[in-house]
């Protein structure tokens, strides 16, 4: 069978987009391996209308209601390759299976490359997270901690010190210039320059650092920027332009989400540097709109 358009990845920013084309009366198939990203996460924050709702709820929700549409066909498997052809996209899967599209939406998202640090990965989406916006309110008040990663960290220890006090763990190395460390005290920062070994807590909860002198600090919550890599390699091949942004590279986009490659659009996390289900979700009506439109003028 032959859509109209086919969306790999369908998290938020896939099911929006598909939402938009399947009610466009266009057919549309969506590929899915799922595991979204925020699939850590007990409860999401900010979504309008679904503050603190469970994502795994959220995109069950969606997908029931998305497919209620006839021209909506889902696939529960991984995209292998995308290549174009001369009247649209062939996209082969990893069983050896080929679907064939006019217009193709990329949402695959993102993944994070967490720090090797014993207990750090068991916690992450719990007490260790990346974004106060999303996971700081549920931690007012209380003993906060911000892991160096990379020069950005800095402002992220800035940021985090809004919603508690809060130390800065440099892990042994890097030590701020002293403009920064002049900004960090006035936000009363504190800076703990040891290396950290491990993270410790009931289950997922973090209730101290072990620091490589042994000493153990106190925390209830842990905040980490971690680079970030593309789940798959179909934007590069398809010839996509990329941008170095941080914390990753991204797929570069215009106003419509259309890549550098005609007819191949991109949404969500792969995109931009700021990640929320509310920017993912949005990029993906863009996205929906745009191919619909495309697929007419």
């Amino acid at each position: 069978m032959r859509h109209d358009a086919i969306i790999i990845g369908g998290s938020f920013a896939g099911l929006s987009a598909a939402l938009y084309i399947a009610r466009a009366r266009r057919s549309v198939c969506i590929v899915d391996t799922g595991l979204p990203r925020n699939r850590f996460a007990q409860h999401s924050h900010g979504f309008f209308g679904n503050d603190g709702s469970a994502p795994h709820a959220m995109l069950a929700t969606a997908r029931s209601q998305v497919a209620a549409y006839p021209t909506v066909t889902f696939v529960d498997e991984e995209a292998a390759t995308a290549t174009k052809t001369p009247d649209g996209f062939a996209v082969t899967l990893k069983s050896g299976d080929v679907l064939e599209g006019v217009r193709l939406v990329l949402a695959f998202g993102i993944s994070d490359e967490l720090p090797a640090i014993p207990g750090l990965a068991e916690r992450w989406g719990d007490s260790v997270l990346h974004c106060p916006y999303c996971h700081g309110y549920e931690f007012s008040g209380q003993r906060l901690g911000v892991l160096y990663t990379s020069p950005k960290s800095i402002h992220q220890a800035m940021l985090v010190s809004e919603w508690g006090p809060t130390t800065f763990y440099l892990n042994g190395g890097f030590e701020p210039d002293d403009g920064s460390l002049a900004e960090l005290t006035k936000r009363r920062v504190a800076i703990e320059r040891a290396s950290v070994k491990a993270l410790h807590g009931d289950g997922s909860r973090l209730s101290a650092i072990e620091l490589a002198d042994g000493r153990l600090a106190a925390t209830d919550a842990l905040y980490v920027g971690p680079r970030t890599r593309l789940n798959s390699e179909i934007a590069q091949r398809l010839g996509c332009e990329l941008d170095d942004a941080n914390p990753g590279p991204i797929v570069r986009t215009d106003a419509e989400k259309m890549t550098t490659v005609p007819g191949v659009y991109a949404a969500g996390d792969i995109t931009r540097g700021a990640h929320t289900v509310t920017f993912a979700a949005a990029d993906g009506v863009m996205a929906g709109l745009a191919v619909h439109r495309s697929l007419i003028f």
